[in-house]
């Protein structure tokens, strides 16, 4: 019997999706220091750097097969896939979060006839995501006009497939505009197509960059949409608040979630992060400490944690309350998968010079209760 477990760890420590690696790499750490021993053997962690690139993620999971006892990771469009496929290829137990989970799943050939044996993951559907932005939509008009400014890649190809059939039973009209290369150049087409259908509300899944270009030409030439509701740009703390945009919230310092381990709340999780690191806390930190919660459990549970199968069982059947909600891979909407609730929300100054992201509507989360009123344009 080996004297230690290793968690592999594939975090975007470079590259554009760095922000990730942060809130990653420290609720690692974190939880090895409050949950040094597993199965009563001392927990290790190994590091590899994705640099957000898949292939360099597929390297990092070939590499880590050598060694860990299972690997946890999070983000990327482009980055998960490549890393879960190549977990499933050679056989190594692999948990992952942060990335809609229709995408994950069926992206990858999953379903219901063909479940992944090695790869579980834990996220909101697009289904969510366009359930909780209609129920903003909801306070524009009963039947808003909402433009679609969707890239040409793979999120905006799972976004039109998803959205209008996550929507069948809603009032609301999606005006789909023209897809987008990103980094976008210039916007003025899509805008032109908005302005030509009276769009109340347009509804984006962009970069920083791309919604900073998209609001500034809108601006220009006359279109001004009463809300915003952007799946990605606003995740991440803002210098000052935006009127008129509101985000997703999937995890905060309000949630009244615990820690499996020892109890630790969501509040007490995001003000360690802030004494460590001196920034603001992120939203993929609760997810973040998750991973290792899970993965802990499974390594704990399984029959034999040095057996690759016996770890990805347990994944398999994996119920656990964590700091992030409670994850349930035996009921989930699809093998391989259990779900994260979707509030709603916006970023608000707090009065100290500082930006908080307030949750707006929590009709979908209700373990969450909304702290202000959805603000329009």
């Amino acid at each position: 019997m080996r004297a230690e477990l290793t968690v592999g760890v594939v975090a975007p420590r470079t590259g554009r999706l760095a922000k990730l690696g942060a809130p990653l790499l420290f609720a690692g750490e974190l939880f090895r220091e409050r949950a040094p021993r597993v199965a009563g053997r001392r927990l290790r962690l190994a590091v590899r750097d994705s640099r957000s690139d898949p292939r360099a993620a597929k390297a990092a999971a070939a590499d880590l097969a050598r060694e860990a006892d299972v690997v946890v990771a999070m983000g990327g469009t482009r980055v998960l896939p490549a890393l879960s496929d190549t977990c499933e290829q050679l056989g190594v137990p692999c948990l992952t979060t942060t990335f809609p989970w229709q995408v994950w799943h069926r992206g990858r050939g999953g379903s219901p006839e063909r479940p992944f044996r090695w790869t579980h993951h834990f996220c909101w559907g697009l289904d969510d995501i366009a359930a909780v932005f209609a129920d903003m939509w909801d306070e524009v008009a009963p039947a808003a006009r909402v433009g679609c400014l969707w890239n040409d890649d793979l999120q905006g190809a799972w976004l039109r497939k998803e959205f209008p059939a996550a929507l069948a039973g809603r009032p609301h009209e999606l005006v789909l505009a023209a897809p987008y290369a990103e980094p976008a150049a210039d916007l003025a087409p899509q805008i032109a197509e908005f302005r030509a259908a009276g769009v109340d509300v347009v509804t984006a899944a962009g970069t920083g960059e791309d919604l900073d270009l998209f609001r500034a030409q809108a601006a220009r030439l006359g279109l001004r949409p009463r809300l915003i509701t952007s799946s990605r740009w606003l995740t991440y703390p803002r210098a000052t608040p935006v009127p008129g945009v509101a985000t997703l919230v999937y995890w905060s310092p309000q949630h009244p979630y615990r820690s499996s381990v020892d109890g630790m709340s969501a509040a007490e999780l995001a003000a360690a992060f802030e004494r460590s690191t001196g920034q603001q806390w992120l939203q993929p930190l609760g997810l973040a400490h998750a991973l290792f919660e899970v993965a802990a459990e499974a390594l704990g549970t399984a029959a034999d944690p040095e057996d690759p199968g016996s770890v990805a069982d347990a994944l398999a059947r994996a119920m656990l309350d964590t700091v992030a909600g409670t994850l349930d891979w035996t009921g989930g909407p699809a093998p391989n998968v259990a779900t994260v609730p979707l509030a709603g929300g916006q970023w608000r100054s707090d009065g100290d010079g500082r930006c908080e992201l307030r949750v707006v509507t929590s009709r979908r989360c209700p373990d969450v209760l909304p702290e202000a009123a959805l603000l329009l344009r």
